[in-house]
């Protein structure tokens, strides 16, 4: 089977499997089996697949046809212009979080320390020392797993100096100051998990989605805890769902820690992110 027989042939499974995505999906999938560029379709098409490269090619379509997300089948996704290496144990980073990255971009000056709470891969807190200079970061996860493809990630973009994981259920035990908390934390009300795409709710490690029966279960502690964590005008900066933005301000002004507290849309025009400043 030659490179365009096998893409149509891909696009046509896929289809058939209800994938919105077919065209995008199979060409991603062919180009890794093949280690080929967008490029190869259009200038190579009749390039015949070794034996090798179609098993492979087929074993991905299938895959995919269940509904594995392609990032987890290619194992690894592009976040912030990055490559992040991605497993079964982290969520898959999403275009959606790079609001938060920018947020928190805005507000950490280079030699800033800050705390990345849920950091599963590391997408958020590494970003963020990517594009800052003598910046340092301590990354909690409850799931050691995550913590290991986190910690990988670090190594392979050269920032293991700067960045610590630290396994333990949201903040670390001895109480340190940051200028800045960042976190991605689970937002998906229990009860609603069962009722998203099978790429999330089959695929996707419930640990990482689950923000107990109101969604707001990991707000509430992240908001009651930030001060303790905080110097004065350090801010507190957090990614919410599209329906969070009243309730999670609600707790925030509650507190009675924080002020200039602002939700940032994404370009949906969702609530994307919430932060707010710690006196």
């Amino acid at each position: 089977m030659n490179y365009k027989g096998a893409y149509e042939f891909g696009i046509k499974e896929l289809e058939k499997a209800g994938i919105v995505e077919a065209k995008l999906d199979a060409r991603l999938l062919l180009e890794r089996i093949c280690e080929t560029d967008h490029s190869d379709l259009f200038a190579h098409p009749d390039r015949e697949l070794t034996e090798k490269e179609l098993d492979g090619f087929m074993e991905f379509i299938a895959r995919r046809a269940k509904r594995e997300p392609v990032a987890y089948i290619l194992g690894q996704w592009e976040f912030m212009g990055l490559t992040f290496d991605v497993s079964g144990d982290v969520l898959i980073p999403e275009q959606d979080s790079e609001f938060l990255v920018e947020e928190a971009l805005r507000h950490c000056e280079d030699g800033m320390n800050f705390l990345d709470l849920c950091t599963g891969s590391g997408c958020i807190a590494l970003s963020i020392l990517n594009f800052t200079n003598n910046t340092r970061a301590i990354c909690t996860d409850i799931s050691k797993e995550a913590l290991l493809v986190a910690s990988k990630n670090a190594e392979k973009l050269g920032l293991s100096e700067r960045a610590d994981f630290l396994e333990t259920d949201l903040f670390p035990k001895e109480v340190k100051k940051f200028d800045l908390i960042v976190s991605n934390p689970p937002y998906i009300a229990s009860d609603v998990i069962g009722m998203l795409a099978p790429e999330v709710k089959d695929y996707e490690p419930r640990l990482a989605l689950d923000g107990d029966s109101d969604g707001l279960g990991f707000y509430k502690r992240i908001v009651a805890m930030a001060p303790s964590y905080l110097y004065s005008s350090g801010y507190l900066i957090m990614e919410i769902g599209y329906d969070q933005a009243e309730t999670v301000k609600k707790l925030l002004e509650e507190n009675g820690s924080y002020h200039e507290i602002e939700v940032v849309k994404d370009f949906s025009g969702n609530d994307r992110v919430i932060k707010a400043c710690f006196y």
